[in-house]
C-alpha cells in the first residue's frame, strides 16, 4: 500500500538509480540520518550497484581479472545499512504532482506506485547507439554496463576469429582499442572525427593518431559508419563506410554517452542545452525544492567558460552523490563545478586534458595565445625519461590559464593535476612559474614539463602573439 506522508511515521527517501551518485547519495543521508528518521528506498534496474564502469576496458583486457573486484559495495552491503534497495526494478513515471514514481518489476513486469518526500534522479548516461542496418547483430557491443562487459569477453571467448573494429575514437574507443590488442586481436578504429580524442585540439589528437598506428592499430579517421554487415549466420562480419568495408569478428561502440533524462523531461524537469538536467549549488533540480539530481544525468558548471557543460565521470557521481546525501541528510553542502580534467591511455601513451580547448574558448568569446612544448618526464639523463608534449591555452591580456592538454609516455598524464589545481584557483600562467613542485631527476627535469609550458605561454601573453 502507498502510504501518504502523514500516514508515515519518517520523512522517505526515493533514489532512482543504484550506482556512484545514487548510492553515494543513499549512504551519506543514512550516516546523517538514522532509519528511525529516514526511510531510503532506491530503484535499480540492472544487476549491479556501486560499480566501477571506468574499469571495464581493464576487466576487458585482463588488467583486473575478475569483475567483482569493481564492485564498491553490493546490494546485501547497502541493505545492511537500513538502505531498501530494489534491484532489477526500473522506475518509468515521476508524477511531480502527486510527490510519487512508479516503478516496474523488469523480470515480472509488475507496477506499483511509491511516495515519497524526497527524490533523487540518478539515471546516468546511455550510449549513444546509431540506427544504421545491423546494429543489433550478435558481436556488436556496448560496453555501458557491467552486463555489457560480460556479454562482450562471452562473445570473445566463443568467436573463433581475431578481428576487431571499435567504432569511436574517444575516451572508451581507445581503451576499448588497448584493451582488445591485449587479448591479441588485429583492432581497426573507425573514427568520424578527422583525429581520434576529440576532447584534444586536432594537433594534440595527430599525436594519439600516430602513436596508436606505432602500436599496430589500423586508424580510420573521417570515416562515417553506414551499416554493420552480417554473415549468413546472422552474425556481423564487417563495418561499411562509404568508401570501405573492414572485417570483424566482434564490434565494440564507443561513440560516447547522452544523459538519460527521459524519465525528467516527462515530468517536466528542466533541461540544459545538452540535455542534462540543470540543477542548484547544492544539486537541487532548479524549481523543485525536494527533488535532488547528480552523476551522469545532470550538466555542471564549467568553472573556465561559466556555461553548463555534461561531463560523465565517475569522479564527478560521487561527489554529487555525497552533495545530495549532506543537504537531504540535513547537512548542508555545494558542488561549485568543474574545470573538465580527464586522463587515460592506450597502451603506454598518457592522454590528459583540462580546461577548454581552442574551440572551447572561442565559443566562449574568449581572446586566447596557444602554446606547444616538448619535454621529458624525467630528467634527461636520467634512465627511462620519456618524451612528453604540452600545450598550453591563456587568455590574451590577462594571461589567466584556460586549458592544458599532454600527451606523453609514462609520467605524463597524472601531471594534469598541476594544470586543474591552478584551473580551479583562477592562476594566470605567470604565478604558475612560480609553483614549488617537487623534483628529482627520477620524477621531473629541472623545469616540470608544465611549467615550461607557462614560461612560454608568459612570453606569448606579454608579446601579444
Amino acid at each position: 500500500m502507498n502510504m501518504s506522508r502523514t500516514e508515515r511515521s519518517r520523512e522517505r527517501l526515493v533514489v532512482v538509480g543504484g550506482d556512484a551518485a545514487g548510492m553515494s547519495a543513499a549512504s551519506q543521508a543514512r550516516r546523517l540520518r538514522g532509519p528511525d528518521a529516514l526511510e531510503i528506498v532506491a530503484f535499480e534496474r540492472g544487476h549491479f550497484t556501486s560499480y566501477s564502469a571506468c574499469g571495464i576496458p581493464y576487466w576487458i583486457g585482463g588488467d583486473v581479472p575478475e569483475r567483482d573486484r569493481l564492485i564498491a559495495r553490493s546490494p546485501e552491503e547497502h541493505r545492511a545499512r537500513d538502505i531498501d534497495l530494489r534491484m532489477r526494478t526500473e522506475v518509468v513515471e515521476i508524477d511531480v504532482e502527486g510527490r510519487r514514481v512508479r516503478a516496474r518489476e523488469v523480470d515480472a513486469g509488475d507496477e506499483y506506485w511509491t511516495s515519497y518526500d524526497k527524490l533523487v534522479i540518478a539515471t546516468g548516461a546511455r550510449p549513444v547507439r546509431p540506427e544504421l542496418p545491423g546494429v543489433d547483430a550478435p558481436g556488436v557491443h556496448g560496453v555501458q554496463n557491467l552486463d555489457d562487459g560480460q556479454a562482450l569477453l562471452d562473445t570473445l571467448a566463443a568467436t573463433g576469429g581475431r578481428r576487431a573494429v571499435v567504432v569511436g575514437a574517444g575516451y572508451i574507443g581507445v581503451e576499448m582499442a588497448e584493451a582488445l590488442i591485449n587479448r591479441g586481436y588485429e583492432v581497426t578504429v573507425v573514427n568520424r572525427g578527422r583525429e581520434p580524442m576529440s576532447t584534444l585540439d586536432p594537433d594534440m589528437g595527430r599525436l594519439v593518431h600516430r602513436a596508436m598506428e606505432g602500436m599496430g592499430i589500423t586508424m580510420v579517421d573521417d570515416a562515417e559508419v553506414t551499416k554493420f554487415l552480417t554473415g549468413d549466420d546472422g552474425r556481423v562480419r564487417a563495418v561499411a563506410t562509404d568508401d570501405a568495408e573492414y572485417p570483424a569478428d566482434v564490434v565494440v561502440l564507443g561513440i560516447g554517452v547522452r544523459p538519460e533524462t527521459e524519465l525528467a523531461r516527462a515530468a517536466g524537469l528542466e533541461l540544459g542545452e545538452h540535455g542534462g538536467l540543470l540543477t542548484d549549488l547544492s544539486m537541487r533540480v532548479r524549481g523543485h525544492e525536494d527533488i535532488w539530481a547528480g552523476g551522469d544525468c545532470v550538466e555542471v558548471l564549467d568553472l573556465v567558460s561559466g556555461r553548463e557543460r555534461h561531463i560523465p565521470l565517475g569522479t564527478h557521481a560521487n561527489k554529487h552523490g555525497q552533495v545530495i546525501g549532506a543537504n537531504v541528510g540535513g547537512g548542508y553542502a555545494t558542488f561549485p563545478g568543474v574545470v573538465g580534467t580527464a586522463v587515460s591511455k592506450v597502451c603506454d601513451l598518457e592522454i590528459a586534458r583540462t580546461g577548454l580547448r581552442e574551440k572551447d574558448a572561442r565559443r566562449a568569446g574568449l581572446q586566447f595565445v596557444a602554446v606547444t612544448i616538448e619535454s621529458t618526464s624525467r630528467a634527461g639523463y636520467y634512465p627511462g625519461a620519456a618524451p612528453m608534449t604540452v600545450k598550453m591555452l591563456a587568455e590574451r591580456r590577462t594571461g589567466r590559464l584556460l586549458g592544458v592538454q599532454i600527451v606523453g609516455r609514462e609520467g605524463a598524464g597524472k601531471r594534469v593535476d598541476i594544470a586543474a589545481v591552478a584551473l580551479t584557483a583562477g592562476m594566470t600562467v605567470e604565478q604558475m612559474t612560480a609553483l614549488d613542485l617537487g623534483y628529482a631527476p627520477p620524477f621531473s627535469p629541472v623545469w616540470d614539463p608544465v611549467l615550461v609550458a607557462a614560461r612560454k605561454a608568459v612570453t606569448a601573453v606579454r608579446s601579444g602573439d
